[in-house]
């Protein structure tokens, strides 16, 4: 796959917050990717380090537009248009974002993005809070704050399944592990973002 192609596909086709909010959920599932690999806790059947940050890159490229209403399952649609596709395993995982799409949650991939996808938004409202405005100075614990006690601050993110993080049968880490690991993750992708 080429990364570079797919990435241009996602600036050309979003607004320049989602086009964001895509590298930022890439940055999370590799990190994520990263940590599970190097605790021996990915199954063989998992799918590749290059795919888990496809996924993240992509899954909102369809959020814009006249496939907006229909995110995301108008994902290959509009690959199609710059030339590009992706296999079932992407598709699938893409599509296991959005908890009304019903998908069977059978990989810590599926787990990572229903997970990391809304609290990349929590994570870059702290970072505003800051005067500074950067992600640089951004604690864990300032987030986990916000999440935990201050439903009202980014009311948008979907705490309840952020916290599934947590959840045995998923990914099985503590909130503020799952935060730590996105939010470094972010940090090392800040300039890009600008943040």
């Amino acid at each position: 796959m080429d990364h570079q192609k797919f990435k241009d596909a996602v600036k050309q086709n979003l607004e320049t917050n989602i086009y964001n909010h895509s590298l930022s959920l890439e940055a999370c599932m590799l990190g994520l990717y990263d940590y599970f690999s190097a605790n021996n806790l990915l199954d063989t059947s998992e799918p590749t380090r290059e795919e888990w940050g496809i996924v993240g890159l992509i899954h909102d490229i369809d959020f814009a537009g006249d496939t907006k209403e229909l995110h995301p399952l108008r994902t290959r649609e509009v690959l199609a248009k710059y030339g590009l596709e992706i296999n079932d395993t992407i598709q699938q995982i893409i599509l296991s974002h959005d908890a009304h799409q019903n998908i069977k949650m059978d990989s810590k991939a599926k787990w990572s993005i229903f997970c990391a996808d809304s609290l990349t938004g929590l994570i870059i409202a702290v970072a505003f809070v800051y005067p500074d405005r950067k992600l640089s100075s951004v604690k864990v614990s300032s987030v986990l704050k916000r999440f935990l006690k201050e439903p009202k601050f980014a009311a948008g993110t979907r705490r309840d399944e952020v916290a599934q993080c947590a959840n045995p049968l998923g990914l099985n880490l503590p909130i503020d592990k799952f935060i730590e690991i996105c939010l470094t993750s972010m940090q090392g992708i800040a300039t890009e973002i600008n943040l």
